[in-house]
């Protein structure tokens, strides 16, 4: 699979996980992208480069999320 259609997943994935917060993708390149988070008043929440051993399969992308959840609900 070519990793922009990872790149691709990872960002819906992640959009959904998210949701209602907004998820704004920065500095998508060849080898990973940044997402960051931003609640309805357009205040980010959180914010985070992921590498292609983070967002290339469905364990390590879920370990991301939940870790991510923990941090919002703190």
């Amino acid at each position: 699979m070519k990793t922009s259609i990872q790149i691709q997943e990872a960002i819906r994935t992640l959009t959904a996980a998210f949701a209602p917060l907004n998820c704004v993708i920065q500095a998508k390149r060849k080898h990973g992208f940044s997402f960051t988070l931003v609640n309805e008043h357009g205040i980010a929440r959180h914010t985070e480069r992921l590498y292609p051993q983070q967002y290339q399969g469905s364990e390590p992308l879920n370990a991301v999320i939940e870790r991510v959840q923990a941090t919002l609900a703190a």
